[in-house]
């Protein structure tokens, strides 16, 4: 049953964390409007992503601007799991998207705390001119539970999200929107700020027109979900060999996120799979489990830890450099890409004899590297928190590869050594032993 929107706020308090934004606090270049805004958050399970659509204008009578900064609430920098920003120039199919780099801004937070970040456009933006921008960032373990427990297993799973109505930008905005998109239509209560409407699982905030710069208006909606999973810790060991299959072991722990269960705990047996022997069954493996562990049950918690293991075809995966360094081209983060995995954390085995590994990422993580002198073999550490399906892009790993352990195809370098060592041992017996007594014998004859 849907039931109808109703305000949660008698009266919606426009928040200013600043009613002006002073000009020692913008760099001189910022002579930035925002023309038009339009926010869309998608909400599911756990994960919120919201899509930004600025088309931006720099004033007349000021100086190229070489950044358009972006503003985050204290809330939200804490919840921030991946943000992304590209520039769109031209129209209909002549569009062009031009990825552009977001880092932290070096200008310091609102005095309410509100955080900048700096989108860097490659060419910049010349007085008199416009463009648009279109960023995307995503928000995890930002919605609560209500009630936060259950007595039932067939009870629904209410949770409220919170955000702002307007856009959060130290700019000046001319026109802008605000849609929210949830996974039911039913939705059990909302604040109301004129003017807003709805249409089924979705509700439209605005337009608003002419709001001042770092404006917040608070909005919440209370709907229904589904139990959720989340990862709270993934170990992903990929072993490199010199000739065959690239062996990957997943251990994965794992638990139900949204409202706790308040009768027994609930555990399930957790699967172990291996191994598969090629990409395909293991994802489709990979998949049905996970729908497994994400069915309608509430309180769940994996213990102990679910283990995946499949092959991939080293010639798909193993390629050489133009400076004659060997990489290894892999795919980061998981393929569910509505679930967070807390603590992630992929240890790559390189072949025998590999030196200078080099981890490339194209995002912040800490990477680590080390060495088995017993094995002689080189092993790089990357790990990361807070990952989400936009992280599930490639990476590589670059090494140098010593000649001399070509040698251990089919055979390790080990095994050649140790047959060597045998051979050397049998040729001793044999000259200090066998031969003297051999000799004798023909003598005596």
């Amino acid at each position: 049953m849907t039931l109808p929107i109703r305000r949660t706020l008698a009266n919606p308090v426009v928040l200013l964390f600043l009613s002006a934004v002073s000009s020692s606090s913008l760099p001189p270049e910022d002579g930035i409007r925002v023309v038009s805004a339009e926010k869309q958050i998608h909400l599911t399970g756990p994960i919120a992503r919201v899509i930004l659509t600025l088309e931006v204008e720099n004033a007349a009578a000021t100086t190229d601007a070489s950044r358009v900064l972006l503003a985050f609430t204290p809330r939200e920098v804490e919840h921030l799991a991946f943000v992304g920003a590209t520039r769109v120039e031209g129209k209909h199919r002549k569009k062009a998207h031009e990825p552009l780099r977001v880092e932290p801004s070096d200008l310091p937070a609102t005095p309410n705390g509100a955080r900048l970040f700096s989108a860097l456009l490659s060419t910049h933006l010349k007085p008199g001119e416009a463009t648009t921008l279109e960023v995307l960032y995503v928000l995890t373990h930002v919605v609560d539970p209500y009630p936060a427990g259950v007595v039932s297993q067939s009870e629904s799973q209410l949770v409220y999200y919170h955000d702002s109505a307007v856009l959060l930008t130290p700019y000046h905005v001319l026109e802008q929107v605000t849609y929210i998109k949830m996974p039911s239509n039913r939705i059990e209560c909302s604040t109301t700020v004129d003017p807003t409407s709805r249409a089924g699982a979705e509700i439209k905030y605005g337009t608003y027109y002419n709001r001042m710069p770092i404006t917040y208006l608070p909005i919440s909606v209370r709907y229904e979900v589904g139990p959720f999973a989340v990862v709270e810790k993934l170990e992903r060991e990929v072993d490199i060999p010199r000739q065959g299959h690239i062996k990957v072991t997943d251990q994965y722990k794992m638990r139900h996120d949204g409202a706790w269960y308040k009768r027994i705990f609930s555990r399930p047996e957790c699967p172990r799979i291996w191994p598969f022997a090629n990409t395909l069954s293991s994802s489709i493996k990979d998949r049905l489990y996970f729908t497994l562990l994400q069915g309608p049950r509430y309180g769940w918690h994996c213990t102990p830890s679910f283990i995946a293991g499949y092959g991939l075809p080293l010639e798909d995966f193993l390629f050489e450099s133009v400076d004659g360094r060997r990489y290894i081209n892999l795919t980061f983060g998981i393929p569910q890409l509505d679930t967070v995995v807390d603590d992630f954390a992929t240890t790559v085995i390189l072949p025998e004899g590999s030196k200078n590994p080099q981890a490339v990422v194209h995002f912040p993580t800490k990477t680590s590297y080390s060495y088995n002198y017993v094995a002689g073999r080189a092993k790089v550490v990357i790990k990361k928190k807070n990952v989400v399906g936009e992280h599930n892009v490639p990476f590589q790993v670059y090494y140098e590869s010593n000649p001399i352990f070509m040698l251990a195809n089919p055979l390790t370098l080990w095994e050649v050594i140790i047959g060597f060592i045998v051979v050397g041992i049998a040729y001793y017996v044999w000259r200090s032993i066998c031969l003297p007594h051999m000799r004798l014998a023909e003598a005596l004859a």
